[in-house]
């Protein structure tokens, strides 16, 4: 037996139990995971409340996209691992049937990947998604140059840390956007090169007063909704607008700047490919060996019976950087 976070219902956070759930044998291509840390992420709680691309299906609906831990058994034509393997999770399929909240988890060998030597688990959770996230839009999507700017909204989330960090790790320079002052001295702490407190001051005008008139190569954004051509205003002629989130859950209005380039962008579609997420690998751990990529974790939770809990911190916005959620208490 293995003990898992469900749910039956949408809602908040107090839609989840800890309950005892049979776990098979590996299949052909499965691999059994040990996990030892959770990664939170903002798609979860969309889940969770019903605000998700996708639904629940209940009953008994699992849970979570990336986790850290080791290999305890593997199918038999499994050819990427071995019992004793640290790994950590991907994108990997719907949240219900292969959720990642829990101590022992089934998963596919393409929905895995190594952790580096010299990571450890924490880590590891708090770096694949965010970081890949960012790297997918700066890097393979938008191809950010060395000198180029680029404005990150929800700055302080954890992809939007990782944002920044990969920005300056390719020398390009980030403008992050965060809704109150209260958060400004943290993000110049973690490298932004300007921040725009998006309460107190227009966005656009005062990117176009940081980039001398000529606006932002990218605009990386997570909120969406009905601000969408303001904050379009804010891209360089010929630039790129990235749309990855609708932390505003209100319908978006198509931005009327008709001089630049718009992208719905989403991870998953990036990281079903295993050449991209080769590159990832190589371009993440290469980061974290550097130094320039270095994952901030806010806070951690201790026990799966405090997801419940770490959801209600997530969803309070007021951290910077990962959430975590150990599976031992």
């Amino acid at each position: 037996m293995a003990k898992a976070v469900l749910f039956d219902r949408l809602g908040g956070p107090e839609v989840f139990r800890v309950a005892e759930v049979e776990v098979g044998a590996p299949g052909p291509e499965e691999v059994l995971v040990r996990v030892a840390v959770i990664g939170l992420n903002r798609a979860e709680a969309l889940f969770r409340d019903g605000g998700y691309y996708y639904q629940p299906e209940f009953p008994d609906s699992r849970i979570g996209m990336e986790a850290a831990g080791v290999v305890e058994r593997v199918g038999p034509a499994v050819t990427r691992f071995a019992p004793g393997d640290r790994v950590v999770s991907t994108v990997s399929g719907h949240m219900s049937r292969v959720g990642v909240y829990g101590d022992l988890v089934l998963m596919p060998q393409e929905a895995l990947e190594p952790i580096p030597d010299g990571v450890d688990e924490a880590t590891a959770a708090a770096s694949w998604l965010s970081y890949g996230t960012a790297y997918g839009a700066l890097v393979e999507h938008a191809q950010l140059r060395a000198g180029d700017h680029v404005v990150i909204t929800a700055a302080s989330s954890s992809v939007g840390v990782a944002a920044i960090q990969v920005a300056n790790h390719l020398g390009a320079v980030p403008i992050a956007v965060t809704r109150t002052a209260d958060k400004r001295a943290e993000l110049l702490k973690l490298g932004a090169a300007q921040v725009v407190v998006s309460e107190e001051e227009p966005v656009a005008e005062r990117v176009r007063e940081l980039t001398g008139g000529a606006g932002a190569e990218l605009v990386f954004d997570a909120v969406g909704g009905p601000q969408l051509p303001e904050l379009a205003q804010a891209v360089a002629d010929g630039g790129l607008l990235v749309v990855y989130g609708w932390l505003d859950r209100r319908p978006p209005l198509l931005p009327l700047n008709w001089s630049i380039r718009i992208l719905g962008y989403a991870y998953g579609a990036l990281a079903r490919d295993p050449a991209f997420r080769r590159r990832q690998r190589y371009f993440l751990a290469a980061g974290l060996r550097a130094g320039t990529l270095a994952p901030v974790v806010d806070r951690t939770f201790r026990g799966l019976a405090e997801t419940a809990a770490a959801h209600a911190y997530l969803e309070g916005n007021g951290q910077i950087g990962k959430v975590l959620v150990t599976v031992e208490d």
